[in-house]
């Protein structure tokens, strides 16, 4: 959820951060300052050094699974061109691991094939992921990051099988059934129509 629309207290310095430029605490405190009250939770860090100290930190406030990952080409997030740090904390128990994704069955890819410029751009790639029209790179980056989210969840036991699920719903029409029944009940279904139409 977009923090500035949805997080009363992120909404009056989003301005100071746009001006700064940079990444700040602030990367870090949305996760630790979340109002939905979630209690697993997948979380990208900017800075390996913060790898293991936040799940710690995010335990205190009552969170009970918590997955950080940074990966080894900079991205605060599950990459499939690199090697990804995780450190996955249940109950008193911390793990620190390292995730290669042709480990668990994905293709080695770049960074450039992931890469978007504008806004409609981001838009497009969204939608062309999960109605399985993306490249290769897009949908199985998605599906690395999705596979996270599910271990948290509980509802995968691990990487691999988090993968198959993630990769089973895009490519079995799921996801993208999914977003259209949001649209339809929430938003403006035509402008779907569009960006799947071209």
């Amino acid at each position: 959820m977009f923090a500035k629309k949805f997080h009363p207290a992120m909404r009056p310095v989003a301005a100071a951060r746009k001006q700064i430029g940079k990444r700040t605490a602030f990367n870090l405190l949305g996760p630790l300052s979340n109002p939905a009250g979630v209690k697993n939770q997948l979380v990208g860090v900017f800075s390996i050094e913060f790898l293991d100290r936040l799940p710690l930190i995010m335990k205190r406030r009552g969170i009970e699974n918590i997955m950080t990952v940074r990966s080894d080409d900079g991205m605060d997030e599950f990459s499939t061109s690199s090697v990804n740090r995780v450190c996955v904390l249940r109950g008193d128990k911390v793990l620190m691991n390292a995730i290669d994704p042709e480990v668990v069955g994905l293709h080695k890819s770049s960074l450039k094939d992931i890469q978007i410029q504008t806004k409609q751009d981001a838009i497009k790639s969204f939608v062309s992921v999960l109605d399985n029209t993306a490249n290769q790179a897009m949908i199985e980056t998605t599906a690395l990051n999705a596979a996270g989210g599910l271990i948290v969840s509980n509802i995968a036991k691990n990487f691999e099988e988090g993968v198959e699920i993630a990769l089973d719903t895009i490519k079995g029409g799921k996801a993208i059934r999914l977003l259209e029944n949001f649209v339809k009940d929430t938003g403006d279904f035509s402008k779907l129509k569009e960006i799947t139409n071209g």
